[in-house]
């Protein structure tokens, strides 16, 4: 075998169908489109989601919800893991990059820290909001808490 011999798959390739080539093409003069309509004409093109003038699916359903445009949304950090991460880093300072280093947060996330699970340590924690459980959990071990207004 070499490059001479090759073929591709018997029925792999067909010829393409010339259409609109006039009555003696075997299409006739409509060239398989039908009669007059949008579908007939050339630069035609289906809109998405049509479905032949029935009432679009995105269309039958209800409107539903409401998104307000200045929500602000908060990244949520519990104590349990504040006090996981000072344990394992050793360390009392508790700051945004460091929450950012150690992938609780992205770059421009805004983080709030909640009250979920108990702190053992006096920490100084620094966040854009706190939950009124956190903010008394930090303060009853003597820690501080300071609010970031960015």
């Amino acid at each position: 075998m070499d490059l001479s011999n090759l073929k591709p798959a018997i029925g792999s390739v067909q010829t393409r169908k010339r259409v609109g080539r006039g009555q003696g093409s075997g299409r006739g003069g409509t060239s398989t489109r039908g009669h007059n309509g949008a579908q007939s004409r050339s630069g035609y093109s289906r809109k998405q989601g049509f479905e032949g003038g029935q009432m679009p699916l995105q269309r039958r359903l209800p409107k539903y919800g409401f998104k307000p445009l200045n929500r602000v949304e908060y990244n949520g950090v519990n104590l349990d893991v504040i006090q996981s991460l000072a344990e394992k880093h050793n360390i009392s300072d508790i700051t945004l990059e460091f929450m950012r280093d150690n992938g609780l947060a992205s770059k421009k996330d805004k983080v709030k820290i909640l009250g979920r699970g108990e702190l053992k340590s006096k920490l100084n924690v620094s966040a854009h909001k706190f939950s009124a459980t956190a903010k008394s959990a930090i303060e009853a071990v003597g820690g501080t808490i300071t609010e970031v207004v960015k």
